[in-house]
């Protein structure tokens, strides 16, 4: 299997752990994180515990004394397995002078991890990853990394057939060992019906009531359950901007597949060919394009969407120094201007709107509207102030 460098995520994380005692890692399983914290250890010299393994020297009763007596970069995998260590972190992190830096990786977020209630606020830098993205995995490789997603064993697979049965068992895997393992009680058969469901929604807006009443389930259990997909990054919850423009706003989040790859396992979609005959297509790849600028704005914690009663919407807001900018995503050969766009640009006072298609040619619409396509994103990056910063 073939290797892709992540060359701007390890300097991310280079740069995190020179300038904080510990830095959280946060991604869900199979994404690479491992690899790539080895690979930094392994430079610096550092010391490396696995807690999945049963052998690993990090065992809870000698956990304290053991960490206490290390120095340099100390990373710890899967912290969801130990949650009672971020209690500890927060002490050996007070330490001055500070002899050890911890890189610490989790496959869940801490806030769904049971027992996970000390702070880290100010002693804590956080990194996100995911898959392999378009920018490391180049252009030419856009629909690949589109139909099989980003998880480098689907991605990287040798046929489809077999990166589609990689993603199969992952999704057994993921919900028969892996929930269970975050201390959650729930059948794996009712989490991947509800899973299911999310897969037919992807791309709209959360309606419990809807989802609770397919599952015969009260709100609250539904909404759990997506709070459980959501914190295990799984589904991403896109949060609605509010803002007093004197229209009725849509509150409800709208729902995306982190991952493309598992969106159409679920739905049983194995090539393009299949994804070209279903209704998801145009969602499949909004919901494709939406992750791919929000990693390249490094926006994981302050991306929004904005939707009026009235029908106005935007895809995705993202604010930088103060200024607003839009994207639309248009599965479309060759997207115009619409009402919805110009009404948008007025109520939210928008710099720049970008309309991303899969198309190849770069044109404007007006002054502050401008096409572009998927994979030639240079000017949203020196605009978004991301092509050198970490």
């Amino acid at each position: 299997m073939a290797m892709i460098p992540r060359e701007r995520l390890e300097r991310q994380l280079r740069d995190r752990l020179s300038n904080y005692p510990v830095t959280l890692l946060l991604g869900p399983r199979q994404c690479g994180k491992t690899t790539i914290a080895k690979h930094i250890s392994a430079r610096e010299g550092g010391t490396y515990f696995d807690l999945e393994d049963p052998l690993t020297p990090l065992q809870p009763d000698v956990a304290p004394l053991t960490l206490r007596d290390l120095q340099g970069l100390v990373g710890i995998d899967e912290f969801q397995r130990q949650p009672e260590l971020f209690e500890l972190l927060r002490v050996l992190a007070d330490r001055r002078p500070l002899p050890a830096r911890f890189l610490i990786l989790g496959s869940a977020s801490p806030e769904l991890v049971r027992g996970v209630s000390e702070s880290l606020a100010g002693r804590v830098a956080y990194v996100d990853m995911a898959g392999f993205s378009l920018t490391e995995v180049g252009v030419d490789k856009t629909t690949d990394l589109w139909i099989r997603g980003g998880f480098p064993p689907a991605f990287l697979a040798h046929d489809d057939d077999r990166s589609f049965q990689w993603r199969l068992d992952f999704i057994q895997s993921f919900l028969e060992r892996d929930i269970p393992q975050l201390g959650l009680r729930i059948p794996s058969a009712t989490l991947r019906r509800f899973w299911t469901m999310l897969a037919h929604v992807h791309g709209g807006n959360w309606n419990a009531a809807d989802l609770a009443r397919s599952m015969s389930v009260k709100q609250d259990t539904a909404r759990r359950y997506l709070d459980i997909l959501t914190g295990a990054f799984m589904i991403r919850q896109l949060s609605p901007w509010f803002e007093n423009t004197g229209k009725r706003l849509v509150k409800a989040p709208k729902i995306y597949f982190r991952d493309p790859g598992l969106l159409h396992a679920l739905l049983g979609l194995k090539t393009r060919h299949d994804l070209e005959s279903h209704p998801i297509l145009g969602l499949s790849w909004e919901g494709f394009a939406v992750e791919e600028i929000i990693r390249l704005a490094r926006a994981e914690r302050d991306a929004y969407f904005y939707k009026t009663h009235g029908g106005a919407e935007l895809d995705l807001l993202l604010i930088r120094n103060g200024k607003r900018y839009g994207f639309e995503f248009k599965y479309s050969a060759a997207p115009r201007t619409t009402r919805s766009m110009h009404s948008v640009m007025r109520d939210l006072r928008i710099e720049q709107l970008w309309v991303v298609y899969p198309g190849d040619t770069t044109y404007r619409l007006s002054e502050r509207i401008q096409v572009s396509p998927l994979t030639k994103l240079e000017r949203i990056r020196e605009v978004l102030g991301t092509t050198e910063r970490v």
